[in-house]
């Protein structure tokens, strides 16, 4: 009896709280995320996996150019893309690829693949407009019925990539 009260106390009840806390982590403070596709290359490579923290008011805490984990109701699927358009904004891609926000040129390093596909948006209060770093490979905004997706539907903000090891650090 003494030798299973010591097991108890020793092993059995820290592990089990340590089980607990992760748990409270993974529902309210942080996920895991594999991206499927090449979409937002080079930053983020297929089959990477990414360490994403809960967003719970998008509409406060997202920035231009943050790369989020949301919903979308048209292809029924959750995607990771980066933010290209806050709500009331005016965003106008032109034929050589280049963005403009709300008239002024955005410059974006991140993208190393642009495409030709020009367009025009104004994006909604409660809304955002999403694009992906590979343009010409991605199934983003410029391509869907509806482009904007609202800010209910948003679920994270990805911070770190953890595999593969060559990609292991911090996003921009």
């Amino acid at each position: 009896m003494q030798l299973l009260k010591r097991m108890f106390k020793e092993w059995i009840l820290p592990f089990g709280l340590e089980i607990i806390a992760v748990l409270i982590l993974i529902k309210f403070v942080f996920f895991l995320v594999i991206v499927p596709t090449g979409s937002m290359k080079p930053a983020i490579d297929e089959q990477s996996c990414l360490f994403v923290t809960h967003l719970y008011a998008p509409e406060k805490t997202v920035k231009r150019g943050d790369i989020l984990v949301f919903w979308s109701d048209e292809l029924g699927e959750k995607l990771i893309k980066r933010a290209v358009g806050l709500p009331g904004d005016k965003v106008v891609i032109d034929e050589e690829g280049q963005m403009y926000v709300n008239g002024e040129y955005v410059r974006e390093d991140y993208v190393e693949f642009p495409s030709d596909r020009s367009g025009e948006w104004q994006v909604p209060e409660g809304t955002f407009l999403f694009m992906g770093d590979n343009r010409s490979g991605s199934n983003d905004a410029r391509y869907w019925e509806e482009p904007y997706i609202p800010s209910s539907q948003v679920s994270g903000k990805a911070w770190f990539v953890l595999w593969p090891p060559r990609c292991f650090g911090f996003l921009y």
